[in-house]
């Protein structure tokens, strides 16, 4: 039992990062209807972001944990920020209006490019983080083991919650969110009744990209190393998570990242490591035969 809750916590804590990057791939989906294959070097770049705020703040002796950390949160999310919107105007924006492999093709040059930009600019070898949060908290003891919940994960869960929290809400009262749920049921006609409609795609890539910047902050923290490639395997897994919950749906990509957070927990925690990617899809496979919108989103329907 207590082995089964120290999974379940960190679980919910990898599901937390895995839903933050899927919300940008849903968000995208849901106004553009393309697959932004880029977004998992956004989360890279954001990671990288992060590392070089700290080691700033560290030279300029800020070393206060609460503000360094409130300090490279703001400075991840809004650089991070600006390559998504420039990811947006250059590879998106331009082929709108073309057929729709295209912008799928240059998303995935885009994602190549990133990741050797960051290759050649910051080098091939990892970049660790000395532990800047420590400390935790037991939740219970069996003998010799301890469940325990470490200050970052608490971090990381209530930050995660913290965010959905503000999103959902500026989706759902604020005007920007009304125009992204015109353009998401029709372009054309969101852009007649006097929507912006490219202002409206820029800021849903800026917004993606910041919730990537936090996802990706976390993951330095958590894992303390980080490398050019990183954006790879968390790109393919949240894009997982967006379709597992149902692509489209906000809350759907949330849903699925901490299943899929949850899946990899517990097989590692109780079978084989090397094969939890594997049971991971596993489970994507089985839900899509069965479900082929995933689990929250809607069936599409098709305009005459």
């Amino acid at each position: 039992m207590y082995y089964f809750l120290q999974q379940l916590v960190n679980g919910v804590t990898l599901g937390a990062m895995y839903g933050l990057i899927a919300i940008g791939y849903s968000m995208v989906y849901g106004i553009i209807g393309m697959i932004n294959f880029a977004h998992g070097e956004i989360y890279m770049i954001g990671a990288f972001i992060s590392i070089i705020s700290f080691l700033l703040l560290g030279i300029l002796g800020i070393t206060w944990v609460p503000l360094a950390l409130l300090l490279v949160l703001l400075l991840a999310m809004v650089f991070t920020a600006t390559y998504g919107w420039t990811v947006e105007r250059l590879a998106y924006r331009p082929l709108r209006g073309s057929f729709r492999l295209a912008p799928l093709i240059s998303a995935i040059g885009m994602s190549i490019f990133l990741q050797n930009y960051v290759q050649l600019l910051q080098g091939a070898n990892v970049k660790p983080l000395p532990p800047v949060v420590t400390g935790g908290w037991v939740l219970g003891r069996d003998g010799t083991f301890t469940v325990q919940i470490s200050n970052i994960q608490v971090i990381i869960i209530v930050l995660t919650v913290l965010l959905m929290t503000v999103f959902s809400w500026l989706i759902a009262k604020t005007p920007l969110g009304r125009a992204q749920r015109a353009c998401e049921q029709d372009l054309k006609m969101a852009a007649l009744c006097g929507v912006d409609v490219d202002r409206t795609i820029s800021l849903t890539f800026v917004m993606g990209a910041a919730l990537a910047a936090v996802a990706g902050l976390m993951a330095t923290l958590y894992y303390g190393v980080i490398d050019f490639f990183i954006g790879f395997l968390a790109g393919i897994k949240a894009f997982t998570a967006a379709v597992l919950g149902g692509i489209g749906s906000i809350p759907g990509a949330m849903l699925g990242g901490l299943l899929l957070g949850l899946v990899e927990a517990f097989w590692s925690g109780y079978f084989s490591t090397e094969y939890k990617d594997v049971a991971a899809f596993c489970i994507l496979v089985v839900v899509l035969i069965f479900l082929p919108t995933g689990l929250l989103g809607k069936p599409e329907v098709e305009k005459v």
